[in-house]
């Protein structure tokens, strides 16, 4: 019997238990710090991230977490170290993305928070809260191609979201397609009769329509 064989398969054994205790602990700090977050709780969520961020020095989850925390606190040039620590980290992370988006849309800078969500959405096509985000930088700049076409996207995977339905009727009647923004809010107050928003878009577009139909009859 070869005894340096065993004892490497001994400390073999031990790096996997010792690499999954460290990954467990890694998540359950992460989960602490998400729920205290969620609790409004920052300081404390701020330091689970940050014992999370020296159990993986690799991973861009706890950056995200501290870019989040300080854009709660209203620390924008902190978030954004945060965030694009999260994106050298993980170059197809969509969370660090997204909220170099929210940091720019606060900055008012529109076409860069355009770019950073769009970015997210390459990686992750149904992120709502990037697809809504980019609605908002989209009638800042009055361009609507690309995000009708994400949204469109989502609504194949996620038919039936009034929300999601809402924008896009909204931008539809931006982009002067009055016909397809019918249609859709038809189906929104299809599925919710007291969509008030939606009813009183629908009489905007209608009128819309009458005035178009008008004019080019005369």
């Amino acid at each position: 019997m070869k005894y340096n064989e065993l004892t490497t398969e001994g400390a073999t054994q031990n790096d996997v238990v010792e690499q999954n205790n460290s990954t467990q602990h890694y998540e359950v700090l992460m989960e602490l710090g998400d729920c205290l977050a969620n609790a409004g709780k920052y300081d404390e969520a701020k330091e689970y991230y940050e014992q999370a961020a020296q159990l993986d020095a690799d991973a861009a989850g706890p950056y995200v977490g501290l870019g989040v925390v300080a854009l709660q606190k209203e620390k924008l040039e902190d978030a954004e170290i945060a965030f694009r620590v999260g994106c050298r980290l993980e170059p197809n992370c969509a969370k660090a993305y997204t909220g170099l988006a929210i940091v720019a849309q606060h900055r008012e800078n529109y076409p860069e928070a355009f770019k950073m969500y769009l970015k997210c959405l390459e990686f992750e096509s149904d992120n709502l809260t990037a697809l809504l985000g980019l609605f908002q930088a989209s009638c800042q700049m009055g361009s609507f191609e690309k995000i009708i076409h994400y949204l469109r996207v989502y609504l194949e995977m996620h038919p039936g979201d009034a929300s999601v339905m809402f924008a896009l009727a909204t931008l539809y009647m931006k982009d002067k397609k009055l016909d397809e923004s019918r249609k859709i809010l038809r189906d929104v107050l299809a599925l919710q009769p007291g969509y008030d928003e939606a009813a009183k878009l629908l009489e905007e577009v209608e009128r819309g329509i009458v005035i178009r139909n008008d004019a080019g009859a005369k």
